[in-house]
């Protein structure tokens, strides 16, 4: 895709779509009517070719016109990008020409012509933007490729506001509809005159994974820093979010800190774990991994059960319950020092326990929902430098049926139940992860190592040095991806391990079912994999 480029003073919307080339578009030419205009230098630092055509006095816009469509056609151009171009142009020009697109500095048709930013501040609105729309005779009127908005600040004045929409708005939304012209997506109906009336975009459908996202988020609170104390931070919210959320959960303990950065990350990846249980079940979070979790007969002896899991690593913890909080497992959660304690309400003599505590902050996140209700969130999301990662939550949730036995031994019904529930806990746990369990309470957690054998070994490590009243001789081992040599599987039943859950599909998959044979283990797979990276 080619394209020349018109502007009268700096056309940095014309920079920028050079420096991006989106679509693998290039500038041809830029050209401007201006002899000292700023675009000049700044094409020829790109080294892209420049031509002047200014207006001679008294001369008629279409033979202006002409003479700008005879220096172009020196040049390949597939398509003709305005940026500031102070001239309307004619059919004698439009006509003779490719396409041509133009950025204008509002949500067409609100607030055309040249004073746009002034328009939207006396005007009111909140929110503004810019639109790339096809070119006419009529000024600001032709068909719209596509918009893109951004916020109006009650602080805002012309020149902030015009600096943001070219920041935000512009210079995402030309260079995508310069995209989508070089992908050859673009289809400008046009009239019996040839004058353009309407545009289609091929692909530019919703569905879960848009072509086009806007995110709109509301800030809920300034954060008294971010992950260190030399990061600033904030919470927004999303008040469309029906799912039982930390960010909005009522803070019941009034004379505790405010929340931080970590409390909000590690109080989400609590109650995200615990969600993940139908029974009575308590999870203790370190840097938004499980130090423990468990499924207990009442929320009590699920808490207990976690606790003893690395009742070390729980100092300064934080914890998540799936039930309404008791007078019993606040009073065993506020025996040692906790940050933050989340729950789906409290009973008032729980309160009475935990507001013992003064920098204790207890969440209140209201009911779960029942079911699918417990994560009606489809998707999670990671900001990353120029951009966002966004995929579907992990859902998955094995049954016993949906196991592949593979091993000469096949597990009992009680290690079976245990897979399960470890393979549930351990998609909350950093890769490459490994999970120790038994009965439905884990032993020994081995998180975020590079190598799995270290994350089997660091797994061992703990059971043996940190677990109370636990061991790992007897228990289940899960993995959150495949073995790809039998060291691990040795290591592990060098540990005492008698029983495996891990996804399979290694090129060594025999090789590590010999291991667990030759060591008399029972091994499942399950198919699918659990990882987890943030």
């Amino acid at each position: 895709m080619k394209i020349a480029g018109l502007a009268s003073n700096r056309g940095r919307n014309l920079r920028h779509i050079a420096d991006a080339a989106p679509g693998g578009a290039e500038l041809s030419v830029v050209l401007t009517n201006r002899e000292q205009a700023p675009v000049l230098e700044a094409a020829t630092e790109r080294r892209v070719p420049t031509e002047v055509v200014e207006r001679d006095e008294g001369e008629s816009r279409e033979s202006h016109e002409r003479r700008i469509v005879e220096r172009l056609s020196d040049y390949d151009v597939d398509l003709v990008c305005l940026d500031g171009y102070m001239r309307v142009l004619t059919d004698a020009f439009l006509d003779a020409v490719p396409t041509t697109l133009n950025v204008h500095p509002s949500l067409l048709p609100s607030f055309p012509g040249t004073d746009a930013h002034e328009q939207v501040l006396s005007a009111g609105v909140r929110t503004t933007g810019c639109t790339v729309h096809v070119v006419t005779e009529e000024v600001d009127a032709g068909p719209v490729v596509t918009q893109e908005p951004i916020p109006v600040y009650e602080d805002d004045d012309a020149d902030s506001l015009k600096a943001r929409v070219l920041r935000e708005a512009e210079f995402t939304a030309y260079p995508r509809a310069v995209r989508w012209f070089a992908e050859d997506r673009v289809t400008v109906e046009r009239d019996a005159d040839g004058d353009p009336v309407d545009v289609a975009v091929e692909g530019d459908v919703g569905g879960d994974f848009p072509e086009r996202r806007f995110v709109s988020e509301e800030r809920a609170a300034s954060l008294r820093y971010g992950e260190n104390p030399h990061q600033a931070a904030a919470l927004y919210v999303d008040d469309g979010s029906e799912e039982a959320s930390v960010v909005d959960a009522d803070q019941l303990n009034p004379g505790a800190k405010g929340m931080g950065y970590n409390n909000y990350n590690d109080a989400d990846a609590a109650l995200d774990l615990v969600k993940e249980f139908a029974d009575p079940a308590a999870a203790v979070i370190k840097h938004t991994n499980p130090a423990g979790c468990a499924v207990g007969s009442d929320l009590a002896d699920a808490y207990d059960r976690a606790l003893r899991t690395d009742a070390k690593s729980a100092f300064g913890g934080i914890v998540a319950l799936n039930r309404e909080c008791d007078a019993d497992t606040a009073t065993a959660v506020a025996d040692s020092f906790k940050e933050v304690v989340v729950a789906p309400g409290y009973t008032d003599s729980a309160l009475d326990v935990l507001r013992e505590k003064k920098n204790l902050r207890v969440l209140d996140v209201g009911p779960l929902g029942e079911g699918d209700e417990r994560f009606s969130e489809r998707f999670t999301e990671k900001p990353v430098v120029g951009g966002r990662l966004v995929q579907e939550r992990d859902r998955q949730s094995p049954t016993a049926e949906d196991l592949e036995f593979v091993t000469e031994r096949e597990p009992t019904d009680e290690q079976v139940e245990t897979m399960l529930f470890a393979w549930q806990t351990l998609k909350h746990v950093k890769s490459n992860g490994i999970l120790f369990a038994t009965g439905t309470e884990t032993v020994g957690v081995g998180m975020g190592q590079v190598s799995r054998v270290d994350a089997v070994t660091l797994a061992a490590m703990k059971a043996e040095k940190d677990a109370e009243g636990k061991s790992a001789e007897g228990a289940v081992m899960a993995s959150d991806a495949f073995f790809p040599f039998p060291d691990a599987i040795e290591e592990a039943a060098d540990a005492g391990i008698e029983a495996v859950i891990q996804p399979g599909g290694s090129v060594n998959d025999e090789d590590v079912i010999a291991a667990a044979d030759e060591r008399d283990m029972a091994m499942a797979f399950t198919g699918t994999r659990c990882f987890r990276h943030d």
